[in-house]
C-alpha cells in the first residue's frame, strides 16, 4: 500500500513572512552546544528557535495555564527536534537526495502566491526586506529532503491492512456521524447595480434585468444541450466562484434559504435547477454531492481512516528510526543541555586537537527562517 507524505508547503502572502533574523556583527565566535558528526548546533541557534517557539505558542493558543503546559512540552523536546534536523538532512546527503526538483517548485509556488513576475522579482523582494535569500532556499531545502528521507527510510514501511481500517471504522462510528448535506455549484448572473450608498443599492431597470435573465436563460440551454456545468460556469456566471467551476461547497440543513434549501435537498447528484430569481440575481444550481445524515459508509470515509492509522504508526516507526540515526552518529552535547531523544547505545566522539580546535573558532552567518 502506497503512502505519500502531506507537503509542508507554506504559501506566503508576502516577503515579510519570511524574516530572518541576522546578527550586529557580520559573523561571531558561535558557542557550540551540540555536534552532529560534522555539523554543530549553536546557543544563539538554540535561543533563537525557542524564541519561535514562544510566538508560535502565543499565536496558536494565546496566554495562561495552557499555553504555559503547550511551551513547556515543546520546549522540552526543543534540542531534540534540532538534532533531529541535522540527521535527516545528513541522511538525505546520504542517499544522494538533493530536493533541487522540488526546491524549483516550491519557489515558484511562493513567487505566484505573492503575485511576482519572476524568481529574479523574489529575490529582489528578499533582499529588500534584509533576508539572504541563498539562506531561505537552503532552509527549504532542508525541509524538502527532510520529508523525502523520512517517505523514503521510514513511510515506506508502513503499511495498513484492511482489518484495521475495518476496526478503526467500527471503532470510531460517533466521530463518522455527520448530517445530511447538500455540495452546490452555481452559476450567478448578477442584478446588483453599483451604488455609492450600500444600504441602499440601486435597483436594476427593466432592461437590466430582461438581459440577466436571458443570459442565465442561455447558460441554462448550454447545459441541457450537453455543455459541463463547470465550462459553462466559468463562461456565463458573474458570482466569485466562478473561476473553481461554481463550486460552493457543501451545506448542512437550516443554513440556506428556505426556498433554494427545499429544492436542492429533493434533488440527486447531478441534478440541475431550472433558473431562479434572488437578491443576488438569477441563479442556476447544481447538486454534484448529496450525502445522507448517519454514518457514511466505509468506502466513503476509507482514505481518511488510511490516513489517519498511517500517521499514527509512522510517529514512533520515526521515533525509533532517528533514534538508530543516533547510535550511528557522532553526537557531543555540551553539559548543561539535554537531548530528549537521545539513546543510550550513542558513542560519544573523539575529535583531534586540529578538529577541536577548529570546532570552537569556527564561524558562522546566520539567518533563521520563521
Amino acid at each position: 500500500m502506497k503512502h505519500t507524505m502531506k507537503k509542508s508547503v507554506v504559501l506566503l502572502a508576502g516577503i515579510g513572512l519570511l524574516c530572518a533574523a541576522a546578527f550586529a556583527a557580520d559573523s561571531v565566535i558561535e558557542e557550540i552546544v551540540v555536534r552532529v558528526n560534522n555539523g554543530i548546533i549553536t546557543r544563539s541557534e538554540l535561543i533563537k528557535s525557542l524564541e519561535d517557539t514562544k510566538r508560535e505558542v502565543a499565536e496558536k493558543v494565546g496566554a495562561g495555564p495552557t499555553a504555559d503546559q503547550e511551551l513547556a512540552k515543546r520546549t522540552k523536546d526543543l534540542l531534540r527536534d534540532m538534532i533531529d534536523q541535522q540527521l535527516l538532512v545528513q541522511k538525505a546527503q546520504d542517499l544522494g537526495i538533493t530536493g533541487d526538483t522540488e526546491l524549483i517548485k516550491r519557489l515558484d509556488e511562493i513567487r505566484k502566491s505573492m503575485n511576482l513576475d519572476s524568481m529574479e522579482a523574489l529575490e529582489k523582494a528578499a533582499q529588500a526586506q534584509g533576508v539572504s535569500y541563498e539562506d531561505f532556499k537552503q532552509n527549504l531545502k532542508n525541509q524538502i529532503v527532510t520529508q523525502q528521507v523520512i517517505q523514503r527510510e521510514v513511510g515506506s514501511h508502513v503499511q495498513v491492512t484492511p482489518d484495521e481500517i475495518k476496526a478503526f471504522y467500527q471503532e470510531h462510528q460517533q466521530e463518522f456521524t455527520r448530517p445530511e448535506t447538500v455540495r452546490l455549484s452555481e452559476i450567478l448572473v448578477s442584478t446588483q447595480q453599483p451604488s455609492v450608498d450600500k444600504n441602499n443599492p440601486a435597483q436594476p431597470d427593466t432592461q437590466a434585468l430582461e438581459a440577466a435573465q436571458k443570459k442565465a436563460e442561455a447558460a441554462l440551454a448550454a447545459i441541457k444541450s450537453g455543455e459541463h456545468f463547470e465550462d459553462a460556469a466559468k463562461k456565463y456566471s458573474e458570482g466569485p466562484s466562478a473561476q473553481q467551476g461554481g463550486d460552493l461547497g457543501e451545506f448542512k440543513r437550516g443554513t440556506m434559504a428556505k426556498e433554494l434549501e427545499d429544492r436542492t435537498f429533493a434533488m440527486k447528484p447531478g441534478d440541475v435547477t431550472d433558473v431562479i430569481r434572488t437578491k443576488q440575481g438569477f441563479v442556476i444550481l447544481k447538486v454534484t454531492e448529496h450525502s445522507a445524515a448517519g454514518v457514511p459508509p466505509l468506502k466513503t470515509v476509507e482514505p481518511n481512516i488510511q490516513e489517519a492509522i498511517y500517521y499514527q504508526k509512522l510517529q514512533p516507526a520515526l521515533r525509533d528510526y532517528l533514534t538508530k540515526l543516533r547510535e550511528q552518529a557522532y553526537i557531543d552535547i555540551k553539559p548543561g543541555f539535554v537531548d530528549s531523544g537521545a539513546s543510550p547505545n550513542q558513542t560519544k566522539p573523539i575529535l583531534t586537537t586540529a578538529e577541536e580546535h577548529l570546532a570552537k573558532t569556527k564561524k558562522k552567518k546566520r539567518f533563521v527562517l520563521f
